[in-house]
């Protein structure tokens, strides 16, 4: 089973800053579109942000716009999400995705054939 593995997550003040990380031990990612989900206690996954394969296209979410930044390097097999001016109500678990059928990316989960595991990411105010 392929799987992705995200890395990066942790505890962190409202205004501060982490950057995520997520891996395809094994495999190559490099023609699919990539995409950050989140979900929070209680709440439905949500689409964070997305990429394509060859990161000259970009999607958020209209609540993380202007404050995260995903990237991703294809020689290393890694995306990432650069996230600035945290808050609280950012706190989730974070699960990155591909979706191997695509180079655009898609804003819903099932659109995407493989996940990681997630990382928490909490925010104190």
């Amino acid at each position: 089973q392929v799987q992705l593995v995200e890395s990066g997550g942790g505890l962190v003040q409202a205004g501060g800053s982490l950057t995520l990380s997520c891996v395809a031990p094994g495999r190559t990612f490099s023609r699919c579109a990539m995409g950050w989900f989140r979900q929070a206690p209680g709440k439905e996954r949500e689409f964070v942000s997305g990429i394509s394969w060859s990161g000259g296209s970009t999607r958020y979410a209209d609540s993380v716009k202007g404050r995260f930044t995903i990237s991703r390097d294809n020689a290393k097999n890694t995306v990432y999400l650069q996230m600035n001016s945290l808050k609280p109500e950012d706190t989730a678990v974070y699960y990155c995705a591909a979706d191997s059928h695509a180079r655009a990316p898609g804003t819903t989960g099932v659109e995407y054939d493989y996940w990681g595991q997630g990382t928490q990411v909490t925010v104190s105010s």
